[in-house]
């Protein structure tokens, strides 16, 4: 392998100026799991995962070669972007390097409690993984990143390569196992008497007119008999939910994780891609009945109207920030094991002002997530969902030196926590919802995660 990083290399860069270095070699396909796998005994607490609904693309990350994250509660996204971009110029790599990632998330709701389950997580967490595991098109590359301002950099760059070895090694000759699933305890409806009050609460605001709808969440905890790795989470969901947005970030001892069918956004080459997902409904038993239930959500005026929602406030973003706008005009059916949706995809050539990340904040909450009017809708969640989502249906994804890249609504998903986690679900609420039909509806939209982690398939 060429070495493109040497002591001369470092001595002709002023002393203490902050530089971004990144190396990568192509070695043959490995599990990415046995990756991810392979960073727990020194890393159990700074790895990522990323899997694209079309499974095109995975990333694994370990270590934090720089970590990017925000307490405010104001311009966290043009925060996190400026301090992307700064660190951006200080990279130096060669041609067929690739390009470094950033990866993580936002929290729901910068209101968000320090005392809950998500206490580790600040409005904003970001990192730029120290070693980079990337399969696209077939291809399987590791790259090493350091940020530094070390004048011993070389040598420091040498342990990382040492240690990069060790990673490869293990995902290469080790056999995957897939790990049997948890063993539940106990399961806990965590708030179910609010949550159907809050149900009832906020279709009487919507009578009044305060608000045309509003998603209200709940969540359930699992205690498992014993501690869950974060592999075996990670591993069970993706096949559960094979043509979705598979996710993991772990902070302090925790990972959230999840498979989630909503893209948000996408840059690719200066294009944007985002998809209205909104409305929905059960998968039949059969392919008769399952096409029975397509129709019906594709006609049925409560669906459609959800859809409707999202479909003007996504088309309105990429109006104020693309040009060459392409979306049908009538919804698909998005068919996944358990529920179906009604989706529309939307496209469009990104304005130079813009980046990614002001289009995750253009973009976020979507009504299929938040509501309408979106700020009075945000006021009521606040005030009736007692809950709080942390990073459950906030924006979670990547973006690279290029700008390029990707975020997921992060829905079906769970937090976990050593030997429990706290599983999440929502739906949107209009005038005429019925809170015993809501409740009943997060159970399907619990299904996945739930029997990822050994549970059962309804309450």
């Amino acid at each position: 392998m060429k070495q493109k990083f040497t002591a001369s290399h470092v001595k002709a860069i002023e002393k203490d100026y902050l530089r971004f270095f990144t190396e990568t070699i192509e070695i043959g396909r490995i599990s990415p799991l046995l990756f991810f796998q392979a960073g727990e005994t020194n890393y159990s607490n700074e790895r990522f995962y990323w899997q694209n609904a079309d499974n095109t693309l995975t990333l694994a990350g370990i270590g934090h070669a720089k970590v990017l994250s925000n307490e405010s509660s104001e311009n966290r996204y043009e925060d996190i972007s400026k301090r992307w971009k700064d660190l951006c110029t200080s990279l130096i790599k060669e041609e067929k390097d690739i390009e470094p990632v950033l990866f993580g998330g936002f929290s729901f709701d910068t209101n968000h409690t320090g005392n809950s389950e998500w206490g580790n997580f600040p409005t904003a967490f970001f990192f730029v993984p120290s070693f980079q595991l990337a399969i696209k098109n077939g291809m399987t590359s590791i790259s090493i990143n350091l940020v530094t301002k070390n004048e011993n950099a070389v040598d420091e760059f040498e342990q990382l390569r040492n240690e990069r070895d060790s990673l490869v090694h293990f995902a290469q000759v080790n056999e995957f196992k897939s790990p049997e699933k948890p063993l539940v305890a106990s399961l806990e409806e965590v708030g179910k008497d609010k949550y159907m009050k809050s149900i009832t609460d906020v279709t009487n605001l919507i009578k009044k007119g305060e608000a045309e709808k509003v998603v209200i969440a709940r969540s359930i905890k699992l205690n498992f008999e014993s501690k869950v790795p974060s592999v075996a989470a990670l591993h069970h969901i993706a096949n559960e939910q094979q043509e979705s947005y598979v996710f993991g970030l772990q902070k302090e001892g925790q990972l959230f994780f999840g498979a989630t069918p909503e893209r948000l956004i996408e840059v690719s080459n200066g294009q944007a891609y985002s998809a209205c997902v909104a409305g929905s409904i059960g998968r039949g038993t059969t392919a008769s009945e399952d096409k029975a239930l397509g129709e019906e959500l594709l006609g049925d005026n409560k669906n459609r109207g959800e859809h409707h929602y999202v479909v003007n406030m996504i088309s309105n973003v990429f109006e104020k920030n693309c040009t060459n706008i392409s979306m049908p005009l009538k919804p698909k059916l998005m068919k996944l094991r358990d529920i179906q949706h009604l989706f529309t995809p939307i496209e469009g050539q990104l304005k130079k002002e813009t980046d990614i990340f002001s289009l995750v904040q253009a973009l976020h909450p979507t009504p299929a997530l938040g509501g309408v009017p979106h700020d009075i809708s945000r006021e009521i969640i606040r005030d009736k969902e007692n809950m709080d989502r942390g990073y459950y249906a906030g924006p979670i994804g990547w973006t690279d030196t290029k700008g390029n890249g990707e975020f997921a609504v992060a829905i079906r998903s769970a937090l976990l926590d050593g030997d429990s986690a706290y599983l999440y679900a929502g739906g949107g609420i209009v005038a005429d919802s019925i809170a015993e039909e809501e409740y009943e509806e997060t159970w399907v939209k619990f299904r996945p995660v739930l029997r990822a982690l050994g549970g059962k398939l309804n309450g």
